[in-house]
């Protein structure tokens, strides 16, 4: 199952990760936070895995540094818990805790790679027709016949991590 995708992967035991690699993923480790901008900085990659207990600095001061060089890279955060602060999942696009297991890790890359961004083309599409649209036919009496303008949604942002717990917890439903 090829995906010629590269994963940096910023963990204390890249080891840990090999479903990935059996799924089709090319991993580039590193086991610190200096290794991994480092790696970041000089190889091409289309995601970053990043553990949140990295030891000096934590995942998320590493997932902030990443969204600012690259803000267009999804960033996966892998933690023990959902115990994090409320700040910590500012720059991630997804949290998977390691009870989660190997599959749903890989489930949750396969999202942020190919769901997320085609369903961000969708609604880029949508408003860039309804733009056109509204243009070549130049008159409102046409205007309920044009695709409603894509508006941002809540759920592409990063979410706090009380709204995750919440998720995770089942509180909250998509």
């Amino acid at each position: 199952m090829a995906t010629n995708y590269t994963l940096l992967c910023i963990h204390r035991d890249p080891a840990q990760l090999g479903s990935l690699r059996e799924n089709g993923y090319e991993l580039v480790t590193a086991t610190n936070s200096h290794d991994g901008l480092r790696l970041f900085a000089s190889a091409p990659v289309d995601a970053v895995l990043l553990e949140y207990h990295l030891g000096f600095l934590d995942g998320s001061v590493i997932a902030a540094e990443i969204k600012q060089v690259r803000p267009e890279v999804p960033i996966v955060m892998l933690a023990d818990d959902l115990e994090l602060p409320d700040a910590a999942l500012n720059s991630v696009d997804a949290l998977v805790t390691k009870s989660d297991g190997a599959h749903f890790l890989w489930a949750t890359v396969h999202f942020v790679l190919n769901v997320k961004p085609a369903q961000n083309r969708e609604r880029r599409l949508g408003t860039q027709m309804a733009g056109h649209l509204g243009r070549s036919h130049g008159s409102a009496t046409h205007a309920h016949h044009l695709p409603a303008k894509a508006s941002p949604d809540p759920r592409d942002s990063p979410l706090t991590a009380k709204e995750w717990r919440s998720i995770r917890a089942g509180a909250i439903r998509f």
